[in-house]
């Protein structure tokens, strides 16, 4: 079976590993080198189920379960309209 891009409708993928962010409720998860593949032309990625569950799973973990993740960053937030 042929791959195609649901976005562009290229053929060609490359294996890459991405950061991904995971966001629930205004409660984030950044998670670097995860899998995926990556359409050559357009760059929309695509991630296999298990690897998104781990990542839900993990999230899970650190915010119901009390998990230490492995860094904490503090981030800036600010509305548009403000700016």
């Amino acid at each position: 079976m042929t791959k195609i891009c649901n976005f562009c409708g290229n053929k060609n993928f490359r294996e890459m590993h991405v950061q991904y962010i995971y966001k629930y409720d205004n409660q984030l998860l950044v998670v670097n080198n995860v899998p995926c593949e990556e359409c050559e032309y357009c760059g929309e990625q695509y991630f296999k189920t298990e690897a998104l569950k781990k990542i839900e799973e993990d999230f899970k973990a650190i915010y119901l379960s009390g998990k230490k993740a492995l860094k904490e960053v503090t981030v800036p937030i600010e509305e548009f309209a403000e700016i």
